[in-house]
């Protein structure tokens, strides 16, 4: 007879469930790429739904990846998101000094943005966690 303290439940995540992790990390990280590339080139601006889309997808998901490589990239791409809302607010003022055309503040932030989604799809690419 076995005593039920030796018993230690350990959650381990089938193939299954982490290859869908990996295509929500997927989706999310195209979602993410169009909006970043769309930021850096001039007149090219898409629907800030497909941001909201992408961090629905990574509030969601992000629980189901706790204890796994993945979670890692939720975490990123929601501070990635988190980080660039708040640098563009900080920025917004030289925004209004250029009188709505032009605003190199932004044009850095946009490229660091783009820079962390590329760094986080190259690091998913060979099923590895982002470093922060």
């Amino acid at each position: 007879m076995t005593d039920d303290r030796d018993i230690i439940d350990v959650h381990s995540s089938s193939s299954a469930e982490i290859e869908g992790l990996k295509a929500w990390g997927w989706v999310s990280y195209l979602l993410h790429l169009v909006v970043a590339v769309a930021a850096v080139l001039p007149g090219a601006q898409v629907s800030v739904f497909l941001l909201i889309v992408a961090v629905i997808i990574d509030l969601v998901k992000r629980g189901d990846a706790r204890g796994t490589w993945q979670e890692s990239h939720f975490s990123w791409r929601l501070r990635s998101v988190l980080w660039a809302a708040v640098l563009y607010a900080i920025t917004f003022p030289f925004f209004l000094l250029g009188l709505f055309i032009f605003n190199p503040a932004w044009v850095v932030v946009s490229i660091w943005f783009l820079y962390r989604i590329v760094s986080g799809m190259i690091a998913m690419n060979k099923n590895r966690a982002i470093q922060p």
